[in-house]
């Protein structure tokens, strides 16, 4: 039996409970893979603090930089009072958001981030400018290393921190500049008049959400976009015309809740009210809100979100003695929203004929939905298609919690090595039956009659909406071979044709997976790439064993354990700003073969198979 004495209980000074406990500050650890990484979430909070000081009206540009795993942000503030310079990144409970007549509606964290991202980070260095002084301090792991005198200095006022994540807790991690682009731009659609340069790269925005929309939307549009604004809400919203599900981009405080939370409820609930209200029709809501794209931005008094990274609001009222969001909502949409109907005839004649075509479109294929259910029902439980596991990602309370992952794996053997080394509480594996159609320019109704695809939207349930997708990760997993590069193309082609959203929001990924193992009788490594491979040879000593993992049969499971756990390298599938998701299918997919055969040509890498 144990002993419990006074000398078991211990006391955790704050950056020791940082570090035991990060994904309390930060959420999950991630190597930068996703977007919602840890190692994004300790630049936003950097990043926070300078907002903030826009928001207050001091400073109007934002200076960030990453290079080689060092991230560095710069504003022109009032910078932190330098006699608690020190305090405000390595205190907790110390930090200037506790006043709330200056921060009613901040979107910092009262400090706290900051301070997370001093005890997460290798390296962490504050410099604070102020009224002709300046003053710096170093940490490492949250523990101070140095800190210099007051001096005096010639820069503008503001605030300079630089930090370097801590590779023993965020393992092979890496940046990814399409991830922190995405965030600026958020930043400065939701602060309109702000300059943020990264890398050189300038985001600037004077039309707020509009802009954020205009960005975004690489479909047809069928009217204008709708921007409408007040004192504490900002909205902008089109239907698109080819894309069949909703999409939403939603904001509280200027955090990104990509969760969406009570806020995104209520404008779905109220906007369908006021719609049917002005039409004077009990219109289905699926109809009402088809294809739509909408980004809302609210603003809210000491919010309450359901996790420290602030993904999902939790608040159900505007704040203290203050109406229901819900309330504000509806009254915002019933003044706002239907006085523009009223001025505006030709968008409203655009929305209501939208509403007629997805009735009709809704009700030409109930009946092959139903029959395509039914269909699902039967396979996944006769003939296993899908081997679930215990969790499922949805929008409830517990989905932070929640990292499931389904594997979309070719073949008997590929899926059975997969599925004997998985998890089975957050991983499921979904077996293709050979290749899958090429799906571009074909209709939804497709989705329903082929077996394959109509499995797979079941699996992921998908259906009506992205809002119910089960897990959060989906992992195409396929030989590197020429047939799987085939299928991974087909599949992807799939999710872009009718579930771009998904996509878009960060949920498909590729399963890289070793090429080579190298070993001798001391120790194994595995390599993903030739410059892996003669770098274990060169490492390992003389003659090691080498072996070229030709497709995923061919990893045992006891290996195939090391490739899906921890340690598990998933590349992104992110669409490029540079093409839209029509051009990018018609390239890949449609019958331009000649400008096609020229592209595989001149980027053909050839490789040598010296194994």
């Amino acid at each position: 039996m144990v002993k419990y004495t006074e000398e078991n209980i211990k006391t955790l000074d704050w950056k020791e409970h940082i570090r035991m406990r990060p994904g309390m500050y930060i959420g999950k650890l991630g190597d930068g893979s996703s977007a919602d990484d840890g190692i994004y979430v300790l630049l936003k909070e950097i990043i926070d603090n300078s907002i903030d000081e826009f928001v207050m009206g001091s400073g109007k540009r934002i200076e960030v930089s990453v290079k080689d795993g060092i991230a560095k942000v710069r504003d022109y503030g009032r910078g932190i009072p330098l006699g608690k310079m020190v305090d405000a990144v390595s205190k907790m409970n110390t930090g200037g958001k506790y006043d709330s007549r200056a921060f009613k509606k901040s979107v910092g964290l009262n400090g706290v981030g900051t301070k997370a991202v001093n005890a997460l980070s290798s390296y962490f260095k504050v410099k604070s400018v102020r009224d002709g002084d300046a003053k710096y301090a170093e940490f490492t792991t949250g523990e101070i290393t140095f800190e210099s005198e007051t001096e005096s200095s010639k820069s503008r006022n503001g605030t300079e921190l630089t930090f370097q994540p801590d590779e023993t807790i965020f393992k092979n991690y890496k940046f990814r500049p399409e991830y922190i682009e995405r965030m600026l731009k958020n930043y400065v659609y939701l602060n309109p008049g702000l300059k943020i340069i990264f890398n050189g790269q300038e985001f600037y925005s004077e039309n707020g959400l509009k802009d954020l929309l205009n960005d975004t939307i690489d479909d047809k549009t069928l009217y204008p976009i709708v921007h409408l604004k007040d004192e504490d809400i900002e909205l902008a919203f089109t239907h698109t015309e080819k894309t069949q599900s909703e999409t939403y981009f939603s904001f509280v405080n200027g955090q990104n809740t990509t969760q969406g939370g009570t806020h995104l409820s209520a404008f779905k609930e109220t906007y369908v009210k006021v719609i049917r209200d002005f039409f004077g029709k009990n219109y289905d809501a699926s109809d009402i809100r088809k294809s739509i794209i909408a980004a809302i931005s609210l603003k809210v008094i000491e919010p309450v979100f359901e996790s420290q990274t602030k993904t999902k609001l939790g608040s159900n009222e505007m704040g203290p003695d203050l109406p229901t969001i819900r309330t504000f909502m509806l009254d915002f949409l019933k003044s706002k929203l239907d006085n523009f109907l009223h001025k505006n005839q030709e968008i409203t004649e655009a929305i209501q004929r939208r509403i007629i075509i997805s009735e009709r479109e809704r009700k030409e294929l109930s009946g092959i939905q139903k029959l395509a259910r039914e269909r699902a029902k039967k396979v996944s439980l006769h003939n296993k298609k899908l081997r679930d596991c215990r969790q499922h990602y949805n929008n409830s309370k517990n989905s932070r919690n929640l990292e499931s992952t389904l594997f979309i794996t070719e073949g008997d053997s590929a899926s059975g090595s997969i599925t004997k080394s998985r998890d089975v509480e957050t991983q499921a594996v979904f077996s293709l039956r050979g290749k899958p159609l090429n799906c571009y320019g074909l209709t939804k109704k497709i989705v329903y009659q082929n077996e394959e695809f109509n499995l797979l939207q079941a699996a992921l349930n998908i259906e009506n909406s992205l809002e119910d997708l089960r897990y959060k990760n989906v992992v195409i997993a396929t030989d590197a071979d020429v047939d799987g590069m085939h299928i991974r193309l087909l599949l992807i082609t799939f999710f872009l044709q009718f579930f771009p959203e998904l996509i878009k929001n960060g949920h498909l990924y590729i399963l890289q997976t070793p090429l080579f193992r190298v070993r001798n009788k001391k120790e194994t490594r595995y390599c993903y790439s030739e410059e892996e491979r003669q770098k274990a040879i060169s490492e390992l000593g003389r003659n090691p064993e080498i072996t070229r993992f030709k497709g995923l049969g061919e990893i045992s499971p006891d290996e195939f354990k090391h490739f899906i756990g921890k340690d598990i390298r998933l590349e992104p599938v992110v669409i490029g700003k540079d093409m839209t998701t029509e051009d990018m299918l018609e390239f890949y997919m449609g019958k331009n073969t000649p400008i096609r055969q020229n592209f595989i040509i001149n980027n053909l890498v050839v490789e040598t198979d010296e194994a």
